[in-house]
C-alpha cells in the first residue's frame, strides 16, 4: 500500500481549488458535498463554472493564489492543466502547510484523489496509488454494479440507532453481533427494498430478542489455500471478517491475513525449522480458551485442514471437550500448486491415478507403500518433502521407478515468489538442496512432471536422469 487511506471532515472548513478545469470543478462539487467552503483561484471562468461559483458557500477569486491565500485552508486542489502553474501553485499550498493534490502529477501530490462511489453517507474510496486511475474506473464501475441504490438508507437508518444500541448492549461483543443480525438480515434487507415499516418490525424483534445473540463454543477451522488470496473460499473470507481472534501458522503469508477484520485479534501458533514453536497441545488449549472465553475463533490452516494439516486432530480435541469444530475445506496444497504451474495430476495418457503422502511420518521419516507407488502411470505427491526428497528418490527407484521419471518442486506455489524447479527422480535430491532459501514445497513425480510450464522453471534437469 503506497498512499494510507484516510476520510477528511471538511465541514465548515476551507478548501482552496487552483483552475477551472471540468477536473477543478468536479474538486470544487466534492468538496462542497463534503460540507467545505471553496474559494476557486482562476482566471476565466467557462459557463458551467460560473454556475458553480454563485452556489453558497464558493467564491471565485481571479488569478493566482498567494501564501497568505491558503491560510486556514485544510486542502488545496490543483487543476489549471498547465503544468508550470500546476507547480507553482502545488509549492505555494505547501509552503502554506496546507496538503495539496495536483491533478495528473503524483509526483507534487501530498495526497491523491481515489476512485469514489456514493451512496448517501456511504462513500468508498479506490486507489491504484496513483497508477493507474483508468484502472480505479474500472473497479469502481465493478463495484457501483453490486451496490444497493439504497445503501445510503441504510446508513441513515443504522445512524438513528447508534445510540440507543449502545445503551441497550454495553458490551462490543454483543454490539457487534447486533450490529451485523442488523445489517445482514430482514431489517437491512427492508430498508434497502425501501419497506421501513417492515424494517422497524424486524427491529423490534432483535432487540426484544431473550436468547443470547452470540453463537458461543464454536471452532472455524479454515482452510486458507496454498497462498494466493484469490483462491480464499468465499466462506472461508466470510469467517475471516468476522473473526474475533485468528491463530495462524507460517503456511498462511500477510495476503491471507490481509483478509481478515483490521480488528481481530492474529495469534501465530507456527513452528519453523530451527525456531522453538508451539506444540500441538498448547495449541488445542490455546483454540479450547478462546472459544470457552466467546470469542470468534478461525483456526487458520495453509491448503485444506484434512490434508496433513492436523484439523482432524484439532476437531476431536475441541469435541471431546464439548465445542463444535466446524470444518471449512480449502483448495490443498497439491491442486494449487500444480494448477499454478500447469501440471495435470491425472492425465489420460500419462497418469490413471495420483497419491498424496507426506515428507514426515511419526517417527520423521515419511511412511508410505513404496512398492505400491513405484508405477509408471501414477503421479506422486509429497507434502513437506524437501527434506525427505533423498528418501523419496532412493526408495521409489529401490522399489523399481526409473531414475529417468520426470520430478517437479514447487516452491511457495501459487504466491507472488513462486519457485519452479524441474528435473527427474534420479536429481529429485539435488533440486530439493537448491531449494534451501525456505518456504512451503511441494514434490510432484511422475510422467505429468514433464508436462510443467518450462518458462516458469528456474532449473531445469531432465536431461540429467541419474
Amino acid at each position: 500500500m503506497s498512499h494510507f487511506p484516510a476520510f477528511f471532515d471538511l465541514k465548515g472548513k476551507a478548501a482552496i481549488v487552483v483552475g477551472a478545469t471540468p477536473v477543478a470543478l468536479e474538486r470544487v462539487r466534492l468538496a462542497l458535498a463534503a460540507g467545505a467552503t471553496v474559494r476557486v483561484f482562476a482566471d476565466a471562468l467557462s459557463s458551467e463554472g460560473r454556475l458553480l461559483v454563485a452556489s453558497p458557500g464558493v467564491a471565485w477569486l481571479p488569478g493566482a493564489p498567494a501564501i497568505d491565500d491558503f491560510e486556514r485552508a485544510a486542502l488545496a486542489f490543483v487543476a489549471t492543466g498547465d503544468c508550470d502553474r500546476d507547480r507553482a501553485a502545488a509549492e505555494t499550498a505547501r509552503a502554506a502547510g496546507v496538503p495539496v493534490n495536483v491533478a495528473d502529477q503524483p509526483e507534487l501530490c501530498d495526497f491523491i484523489m481515489p476512485a469514489i462511489i456514493r451512496r448517501g453517507d456511504v462513500a468508498i474510496g479506490i486507489s491504484t496509488g496513483g497508477a493507474s486511475p483508468a484502472l480505479a474506473r474500472f473497479i469502481r464501475e465493478a463495484i457501483e454494479r453490486v451496490l444497493p441504490a439504497r445503501l445510503g438508507d441504510l446508513a441513515r437508518f443504522a445512524a438513528r440507532l447508534r445510540q440507543r444500541i449502545k445503551d441497550l448492549f454495553p458490551t462490543p461483543e454483543t454490539r457487534r453481533d447486533v450490529w451485523e443480525r442488523l445489517i445482514d438480515g430482514p431489517c437491512g434487507e427492508a430498508v434497502l427494498a425501501g419497506r421501513p415499516a417492515e424494517a422497524r418490525r424486524h427491529l423490534l424483534e432483535l432487540l426484544n430478542r431473550v436468547e443470547q445473540p452470540r453463537e458461543t463454543g464454536v471452532v472455524h477451522i479454515v482452510g486458507a489455500g496454498p497462498g494466493d488470496p484469490d483462491l480464499l473460499t468465499v466462506r472461508a473470507l466470510q469467517l475471516l471478517q468476522k473473526a474475533d481472534v485468528i491463530f495462524y501458522d507460517e503456511l498462511i503469508g500477510p495476503e491471507i491475513l490481509d483478509q481478515a477484520r483490521r480488528e481481530a485479534e492474529r495469534v501465530y501458533v507456527g513452528k519453523q525449522k530451527g525456531r522453538h514453536g508451539q506444540e500441538q497441545p498448547d495449541i488445542n488449549d490455546a483454540l479450547l480458551a478462546a472459544a470457552r472465553a466467546g470469542k470468534r475463533v478461525v483456526r487458520l490452516k495453509g491448503g485444506d485442514p484434512f490434508i496433513f494439516g492436523r484439523g482432524g486432530e484439532e476437531a476431536e480435541y475441541l469435541e471431546r471437550h464439548g465445542l463444535t469444530a466446524i470444518v471449512v475445506p480449502g483448495v490443498t496444497a497439491a491442486l494449487g500448486c500444480a494448477a499454478a504451474v500447469g501440471i495435470p495430476l491425472t492425465h489420460r495418457d500419462y497418469a490413471s491415478s495420483v497419491t498424496f503422502i507426506s515428507g514426515h511420518g511419526r517417527d520423521g521419516a515419511p511412511l508410505a507403500d513404496w512398492n505400491g507407488l513405484a508405477r509408471k502411470d501414477r503421479t506422486i505427491v509429497v507434502y513437506m518433502g524437501l527434506t525427505a526428497a533423498a528418501t523419496v528418490s532412493e526408495r521409489l527407484i529401490a522399489a523399481g521407478l526409473s531414475p529417468a521419471t520426470p520430478a517437479a518442486i514447487v516452491a511457495r506455489g501459487t504466491r507472488r515468489d513462486q519457485r519452479l524447479s524441474l528435473g527427474t527422480l534420479g536429481t529429485l535430491p539435488d533440486l530439493a538442496l537448491r531449494q534451501s532459501d525456505g518456504g512451503p514445497a511441494l514434490i510432484i513425480v511422475g510422467e505429468v512432471a514433464a508436462l510443467a510450464k518450462s518458462n516458469l522453471a528456474e532449473n531445469i534437469n531432465l536431461e540429467a536422469a541419474a
